[in-house]
This record gives C-alpha cells, structure tokens and sequence, in this order.
C-alpha cells in the first residue's frame, strides 16, 4: 500500500532483531532500524538497513563518514560489539523465551483467577514480552510496591508518564484499563525460578494494592 503510493516504508525493528526473524525482502521494507542494547551490543549503537537508490538527507553534514550520512568519526567499538552481538544470536532463544513468558502469564493467571487480561494478539506477538492488565489495580501503583522486578507499564516512549497508553487505547481499551498495563519483558538469562518469584512477588502486590 505504501509503495502504490510512492511512499518509503520504514520498519522499526529494535524490538523483533534478534528474537524473530525479520527478511528485509518479506518485509517489502525500504529502511529497517536495529537498536544494538536490545540484542545485547553496547548501548548507543545500532544500524539502518537502506534499500540501493533510496536517497536520505544527511543526518549530520560535514566529512563523508556513514556513506555520507553523518559526518563525524564512527564509533568503531560499538559497531563491532553490535556485528559480534549478530552473529551469537540464538535462533532458539525465542522458543525459550515463548515457554517462560507463557509460564508466567499461567501462573498469574491461577494465582489470581479472572483478573488477568492479555493485551494483544494471542500469538502474534514478541515471543519475550507479556503485557497485561490486572483489574483492581493499575500499572504504576503493583510497580511502586514490587521494587523486586525491574518491569514498565509501557514502551520506553511512554516513560516518565501517567497518561493511557496511545497504543492501548488506539486499540479500544478505556482509559482505566490501559492505566492497568504491565510489561513484564524476559531476557536470554531469565530462569523459570525467576518466573515463579516474579509471579508470587506480583500476586501479592495485586492482592495488597485493590483499588475502589
């Protein structure tokens, strides 16, 4: 659709690198983003994939560094910490990563029956992150009382603030609901004993912070 309207198509593909596959030429993709902190290179690195013949305005203007793109000296560590971070990317982490996560949202889900809701797609969704609400409670207020878990109650584009999700309620939720968000997110050394003490840690704080 972009493209019968002669439009460029940009992915963000900070999140999914890494953890599912991403084929650019799949993707019908004109500019891929990859954020090296988020598969385990240094932060302050990353990469743009840019389709031959696309044209881009220089970020920086001066020296001819990045194909003329941005002037000024590359950050020569952090990009062979991001090549040496591909290349030890397990195509297997992700099916790890679906078992815990799925484990944690079971255990949440019986320790406090009819109060877990799923944000999302059932399935189609990043195999390491869990998002969702808890009724009788909101996001910000289970976090304040499990300093334990190092957890959001959204993108790291919503920090800093108490307002609704823009997602969330893009995609129907009411305000209230939104406010209740959670997003648990698992690592590549995140252990099921780790999910278990975050599932009771979490159950008692639900339990501890029922608002009216």
């Amino acid at each position: 659709m972009a493209h019968a309207g002669k439009a460029l198509l940009h992915t963000d593909a900070s999140q999914t690198m890494g953890k599912i596959p991403v084929e650019v030429a799949a993707l019908g993709a004109d500019l891929v983003t990859v954020t090296g902190h988020k598969m385990y290179a240094p932060a302050g690195v990353g990469a743009l994939y840019v389709r031959a013949r696309v044209e881009l305005e220089p970020l920086v203007y001066g020296g001819g560094q990045e194909g003329g793109r941005r002037g000024g000296t590359e950050n020569i560590v952090g990009i062979a910490a991001l090549g040496r971070a591909a290349t030890l990317v397990d195509t297997q982490t992700g099916a790890h990563l679906t078992r815990l996560r799925d484990a944690l949202h079971q255990q949440l889900d019986e320790a406090l029956p009819g109060r877990v809701h799923l944000n999302g797609h059932s399935h189609r969704r990043l195999p390491n992150t869990l998002n969702i609400r808890i009724e009788g409670t909101t996001g910000n207020r289970l976090l304040a009382a499990v300093d334990q878990i190092a957890a959001s109650t959204g993108s790291a584009c919503h920090e800093g603030t108490d307002q609704p999700s823009p997602v969330l309620t893009a995609m129907g939720q009411p305000a209230d609901q939104a406010n209740a968000a959670l997003r648990l997110t698992l690592g590549r050394w995140s252990t099921e004993t780790d999910i278990e003490h975050a599932a009771a840690l979490l159950t008692q704080a639900a339990h501890q912070t029922v608002t009216s």
